[in-house]
């Protein structure tokens, strides 16, 4: 039996309450594959679409009342417990059609810990929220202080720091979830972010990296496999060319020079690699796999995916 962490994007769980439930059944499937399996199964999510919704119904509201925004980490906690409750609801009752409802399936509010001094704070890129003009948007920055940036022609939005995790301030709980058998939902949205300032820790508008925070957690948690499941089924080299080439089992040696290459896009492919490198080389013996949903099962047996190790 593995313990066996993945991570699974937040696009994947679709863009509406009910497109979620139907999706979050999908996903669930795949899950209780590995759970059946006899494998110790641990899931983070993305956020991206469902946060952009919750923020920006809050902006909304607060155009006729300021006093009723609500701030970006709070964002972030309401994605995690939605998100969770459908994950956890889709989970129990796939393993109690597998008569495995006796595994308890629990979500986690989790909070990430982040260096208030990582130097992503200082280039903000990440935007968030509703699309203003460029003469309104400049008006917010005036009276804010807050960053907005021109989004693809479409207007200006607000951007936010994407730091790097350094912890998970639930870890000791979360390792006892773990340890007890429970499948748990954690990290969602890349957790929710928090910095630590004199003698406590308070939350701070960024965004964490779902696949960066999820790879964090399966190497406290001492993980043996981390899973990025994405819409592809391997990760390529020379992507969408004649001469395009999937890759199935590389070292971190040879996936490292296709990231100097410059063969993964900056938005969608490389961050997931760049997480699956960290959590191979943490330590000896440990593999990531970066595989499709449907597919799941079939890559921790390497029949599908593409697989990193040192």
């Amino acid at each position: 039996m593995s313990k066996i962490v993945i991570a699974l994007g937040g696009n994947a769980l679709g863009n509406s309450a009910n497109e979620q439930l139907t999706k979050a059944e999908l996903a669930a499937k795949s899950v209780a594959d590995l759970i059946e399996a006899g494998h110790n199964v641990v899931i983070a999510h993305g956020n991206g679409p469902q946060v952009g919704q919750i923020r920006l119904a809050f902006e909304e509201t607060a155009a006729s009342d300021p006093e009723k925004i609500m701030p970006f980490p709070e964002c972030i906690a309401m994605s995690q417990g939605y998100i969770g409750y459908h994950l956890q609801q889709a989970i129990d009752e796939e393993l109690v059609e597998r008569n495995l409802g006796d595994i308890p399936v629990v979500s986690m509010l989790t909070q990430v810990v982040v260096d208030a001094n990582d130097k992503a704070f200082d280039n903000p890129t990440k935007p968030i929220g509703a699309y203003y003009s460029e003469i309104d948007a400049k008006k917010i920055m005036e009276e804010t202080g807050d960053i907005y940036k021109e989004d693809s022609g479409r207007g200006w939005r607000r951007v936010i720091a994407s730091p790097k995790p350094i912890d998970i301030y639930e870890k000791v709980s979360l390792q006892t979830l773990v340890d007890a058998g429970q499948v748990v939902v954690a990290c969602g949205g890349g957790g929710v972010p928090i910095v630590y300032k004199g003698n406590r820790y308070e939350g701070i508008d960024a965004v964490i990296d779902k696949d960066f925070a999820a790879a964090k957690m399966a190497a406290l948690i001492d993980a043996d496999i981390f899973i990025v499941l994405t819409a592809v089924d391997n990760v390529y080299v020379n992507f969408g060319k004649e001469n395009q080439k999937a890759l199935e089992d590389v070292t971190i040696e040879e996936i490292e020079t296709y990231i100097q290459e410059g063969q993964f896009a900056p938005g969608s492919m490389l961050p997931k690699v760049e997480a699956a490198v960290d959590f191979a080389q943490s330590k000896e013996g440990r593999k990531s796999i970066i595989a499709s949903l449907e597919q799941a099962s079939k890559a921790i047996y390497s029949e599908s995916g593409t697989s990193i190790h040192l």
